[in-house]
């Protein structure tokens, strides 16, 4: 032990005489090491971390499927992942070998509450809750701050409506004082008890950017959300994860019961009677699967893109470490001579290696220190990239212990790696041999391990900056796509009406007032309302059928909208005409239809005046065609041939009015308010939060944007990838130039009394920039012919990911080319000009 602490001294006395051989392998190292560490930051965050509850690994996941919503999954083709209220209710009866069965709603995000304090001049704010069976918190294993947990007793028809408080919420919002216990809510307009506050870290079943603030019962949502599908068996909504009892695991047998159970159960609901229906039975399946992980509907959006990050990053550290190798190698070049005095005084060859491996390692250390600097500034910038405007994200950007292992040990193998080679290089040399030899040589310079080096790295800077060009081409297209909206001047805000209290009879009345208090702001040109709106993360969908005609097994996403909904958004008529004032809740149903509707669902046929609807001979008959709009983007510019219909913001389907009551009609209640002005008006949320409140105090905003903001926020993954890759790609080009000057500022040290010789005899001073500039450049020619074909071959494994992009560019592969020429004459240039200074008679006499 006593040796190892005086080689580490040692080594430290020798990195201190060499300080910019140090710092120049420090930042090297940190910039390798903490680029990939701030990737496996997010990467851990997202992909591999474990719900904070107790014993994760032990948890079960019914269905492992990401449904968005309400019935979101069309079970055409079986499979299960989200279960209605009284199928979760029989599958946790009769399936023994769980200890605990959970349920929580399923989709994202999730439901917007309306909440505010019983204090006199409390504001109303919209928060997100969750809505959850009793027994959650149990299942999960999870002890209250203070108060108590959910209980079963909570989760009954009739029971006492509580919630449970997340801990960051009862820290910012209630000061974390314990005395909340006890304290009376409005969740939209109703009373609501807070029992307890659940422990610190719990974000909840799921990694989301906006975790739920309040956990309240299954069985309060119809008070709270007027959600009539709670008891709807024929509505899948609820989403399971479970505990097994001790010893039990998921085995085929295990798997075989569950969808034996799950086929009893939808066996006695009537859409599984018939013919048909009993088809659909026999395909009903739920897999079986992990549920440490929880919901994994944040690891689906984003998994494609951090593996391709890990790739990118993984290739900077190589190139780092290929920079590493070549400073080192130089280093145990230049310490031969000291290697063979030591050695002829006695010093074991054995020893010898050590004493330059623990330099390696300890410098390997040192730069995997630095490097947790830059993955924590690197982890918060890839945060805020990711989830832009978000503030309550539950990645931690600060280094957990996975990452610091990662990190050391991505830093331990560096330095033994590299360190090795040169190590024995220093100490093979005979000890006579490299005394004699002195500097009275004409070596021709560097190695030709380091020129392959040097080759290695401009061969993968070429791959990497190809590759960000790619990604900021597929950037460009989708930015410059034309979606058909117009976004100058357009203000988004979300609102909820049924949070306020408000019933589906009062909805129209509220509709006009918000639409004659908006246009009393002045500089406001258009008010639309809507159920939600262009480029935001929602889609309503149905079957749709033209009236006496076969269905053709055609589907169709729709939105609902008042008359002046598509002059906000920049949606022009091309054919009839729009929704109108004339279209209320008593007037007949009518629809608009989209371009792309026309052609697919009517056969490019002049729609005016012919009737469609949902899917049956009754269903049909719904809507009238009044007017077509052109195509424009909604969900994602990538979705093309979207067909769509548009309909009056207060009108019913005709054909489901005798079946279901105006206040079960959910669709009434609309979203989105979108507000067009005469110029841009940076007071607009201001006057949108104080209009909504001097309607009604319990009407919030639940976001607000401008309708740009909005649309750029669909680009956010995509940027997130253009950009870093773009980052990489330049501190790609960087190592390597630095790479390469480091080895031509060698080979000019390597050749001094040859170029002095040279000089002495005639050679003048261009002569010789030539020559050295040609040996660099030559190195970085080698890499770029070896990095073109590797560039056009890595693009294929891209492509899924790219729009509208399925080779490289010829100005793109051009453009990196150039780049990578132009920093390689810079960085041979400067050491080319060294060498053409060389005084040729103190070239010959230095010793």
């Amino acid at each position: 032990m006593t040796t190892v602490f005086q080689d580490v001294r040692f080594a430290f006395r020798q990195l201190r005489k060499t300080p910019a051989f140090t710092v120049t392998v420090l930042l090297t190292l940190a910039l390798g090491i903490g680029a990939n560490a701030a990737i496996f930051t997010l990467v851990n965050g997202v992909l591999l971390s474990s719900l904070p509850v107790t014993d994760p690994a032990t948890l079960v996941r019914v269905g492992d499927g990401t449904d968005c919503c309400v019935n979101g999954g069309s079970n055409s083709d079986g499979k299960y992942s989200l279960f209605s209220t009284e199928t979760y209710h029989y599958l946790q009866k009769n399936l023994p070998e769980f200890e605990d069965m959970a349920a929580m709603q399923g989709g994202f995000p999730f439901f917007p509450l309306t909440v505010r304090r019983d204090v006199p001049e409390a504001q109303a704010r919209s928060v997100v809750g969750e809505f959850v069976s009793g027994n959650y918190f149990r299942t999960f294993g999870l002890k209250p701050v203070v108060g108590r947990m959910l209980t079963d007793a909570d989760d009954r028809q009739g029971a006492p409506m509580v919630a449970i408080v997340s801990y960051s919420t009862w820290q910012h919002n209630f000061d974390g004082d314990a005395g909340v216990i006890g304290r009376t809510l409005w969740v939209n307009t109703k009373a609501v008890t807070i029992v307890g506050v659940a422990p610190k870290g719990f974000f909840g079943d799921r990694l989301v950017a906006s975790p739920p603030e309040f956990y309240l019962p299954i069985e309060s949502m119809p008070v709270l959300a007027n959600a009539t599908f709670v008891h709807d068996p024929s509505l899948q909504w609820l989403e399971i994860i479970a505990r097994p009892k001790p010893g039990v695991t998921i085995t085929p047998e295990l798997q075989q019961k569950v969808n034996a159970t799950l086929k009893q159960v939808l066996g006695t609901y009537p859409d599984f009677k018939g013919t048909k229906g009993e088809l659909l039975l026999a395909k009903a399946y739920a897999t079986l699967a992990p549920g440490g992980g929880g919901i994994q509907f944040m690891k689906e959006q984003y998994e494609a893109n951090l593996k391709l990050l890990m790739w990118v990053a993984g290739l900077v550290l190589l190139i780092a470490c290929a920079n590493i190798a070549n400073l080192l190698l130089v280093r145990g070049m230049e310490r031969r001579t000291e290697m063979s005095v030591r050695a002829a005084l006695g010093a074991q060859r054995g020893r010898l290696v050590r004493q330059m491996l623990t330099e390696s390692v300890v410098l390997s250390v040192l730069g995997g220190v630095a490097g947790l600097a830059v993955a924590y500034g690197g982890a918060k910038m890839l945060i805020a990239l990711a989830f832009p405007g978000e503030q309550a994200v539950t990645i931690n950007a600060s280094p957990s212990l996975e990452v610091i292992g990662f990190a050391f040990a991505l830093a331990l193998v560096t330095g033994a790696l590299f360190g090795i080679s040169p190590a024995v290089m220093a100490v093979k040399a005979q000890p006579a041999e490299a005394l004699r030899a002195g500097s009275r040589t004409t070596a021709s310079g560097a190695s030709m391990l380091q020129r392959g080096l040097v080759i290695l790295q401009a061969a993968l800077s070429l791959v990497l900056l190809v590759g960000a060009g790619l990604f900021a081409q597929s950037l460009g297209k989708l930015e410059n796509t034309d979606m058909k909206l117009d976004a100058r001047n357009r203000y988004i805000i979300h609102f909820n009406p049924q949070a306020a209290g408000y019933k589906t009879t009062e909805v129209e009345a509220l509709y006009r007032t918000v639409q004659e208090r908006f246009h009393q702001i002045p500089g406001v040109v258009k008010v639309g309302i809507s159920t939600y709106t262009p480029m935001e993360n929602n889609n309503w969908s149905t079957g749709v059928q033209v009236a006496g005609e076969p269905w053709k097994k055609q589907h169709a996403s729709y939105v609902k909208a008042t008359p002046e909904y598509f002059d906000s958004v920049g949606t022009k008529v091309v054919l009839g005409r729009g929704i109108g004032v004339q279209d209320t809740s008593s007037a007949p149903a009518v629809a608009v239809v989209n371009e792309t509707f026309v052609k697919k669902v009517m056969d490019g046929r002049n729609p005016i005046g012919m009737r469609f609807g949902g899917v049956g001979p009754k269903d049909s008959t719904d809507f009238t065609i009044v007017g077509v709009v052109e195509d424009t983007a909604y969900t994602d510019v990538r979705l093309k041939d979207h067909s769509m219909y548009f309909l009056p913001m207060t009108q019913r389907r005709p054909s489901r009015m005798d079946q279901q009551r105006i206040g079960d009609d959910l669709s009434l209640y609309a979203a989105a308010i979108v507000v067009e002005t005469d110029r841009p008006m940076e007071e607009m949320e201001t006057a949108a939060r104080r209009t909504l409140a001097g309607i009604n105090p319990n009407l919030t905003v639940v976001k607000f944007q401008t309708f740009q903001q909005q649309i750029n926020d669909r680009f956010n993954n995509d940027r997130l990838v253009a950009r870093l890759t773009t980052l990489f790609g330049g501190l790609a080009l960087l190592l390597a130039a630095i790479g390469l000057y480091g080895v031509t500022t060698y080979t000019v040290v390597r050749r001094t009394q040859e170029i002095g010789i040279r000089m002495a005899l005639g050679a003048d001073r261009g002569g010789v920039v030539t020559m050295i500039l040609r040996g660099a450049m030559v190195q970085a020619a080698v890499g770029l012919a070896i990095g073109i074909p590797v560039a056009l071959l890595c693009v294929r494994y891209v492509t899924s990911q790219l729009y509208e992009v399925t080779k490289v560019d010829a100005r793109i592969l051009l453009g990196a080319l150039a780049t990578l020429g132009v920093a390689a004459a810079v960085a041979g240039l400067i050491p080319a000009k060294r060498a053409a200074s060389i005084d040729p008679m103190e070239a010959l006499r230095a010793e």
